[in-house]
């Protein structure tokens, strides 16, 4: 029998979404396991082949989104993380997961600030793939998936968000922009391609029956959230 890969999800104080995205990597075929960053060792990235972020709000978000969460990362784990990801491993960062690899500095330059109407959003938003990646090799063009964010517009230096479009980091954009991230910016991946945030949750639409309208899809039992766990599957 194929040896199923293995992915490590590390869980923070506050962080509220590892469950079901443990569940969605298990049902494209991952063994996934959740680590309390209080217990975590170097020891556990050995066997893994993705490390996952999940979404929350990391320590209640206290100073900025994902800041407390990095500071306690390097401290009990040093360059673990880094050094995952420069011997060949694949880092996700989901909504809360997206600050966190963004302060980590893995992810190109830029932050998750305030969205513009001062609120946090909870809603359904439409998405396009404006770049290759190996996190959504089986995603359309365009697909929607559901978002859930006080901190999700992208803002960095002048030029930047442009610039990570024309590079194809920015691999996710929204539309509408409801958010006010520059270049619409959804998410972010690095040069490697094996390193990849997303503000909007796929953990949330991995069954067609997650979807609001009950006759989308119809021929389809998934949603675009199994196809975006399904390619990173396909990828490692």
């Amino acid at each position: 029998m194929e040896k199923r890969p293995q992915a490590l999800l590390l869980k923070y104080p506050g962080t509220n979404c590892d469950a079901e995205t443990a569940r969605a990597l298990e049902v494209v075929g991952f063994d996934a396991t959740v680590v309390p960053i209080a217990a975590a060792r170097k020891e556990h990235f050995s066997d893994a082949q993705l490390v996952v972020f999940p979404g929350g709000f990391s320590y209640g978000d206290y100073i900025m989104a994902g800041r407390l969460a990095q500071l306690e990362t390097e401290s009990r784990l040093g360059d673990a993380v880094k050094e995952f990801h420069a011997g060949g491993g694949y880092l996700l960062g989901i909504c809360n997961g997206f600050q966190i690899l963004t302060k980590l500095g893995i992810l190109p330059g830029g932050s998750l600030v305030a969205n513009t109407n001062g609120r946090f959003v909870c809603r359904w938003v439409g998405l396009n793939k404006t770049a290759d990646s190996p996190f959504l090799t089986n995603l359309p063009d365009e697909f929607e998936l559901p978002v859930a964010h006080a901190e999700g517009r992208f803002v960095g230096d002048e030029g930047a968000a442009e610039a990570h479009l024309k590079d194809g980091h920015a691999a996710v954009t929204y539309d509408p922009n409801f958010n006010g991230s520059q270049s619409q910016i959804a998410g972010l991946q690095d040069s490697t391609k094996r390193a990849f945030g997303l503000m909007p949750h796929p953990e949330r639409f991995i069954f067609r029956h997650h979807h609001y309208d009950p006759d989308w899809n119809g021929d389809s039992d998934w949603g675009w959230g199994h196809h975006f766990f399904q390619s990173i599957r396909d990828a490692v």
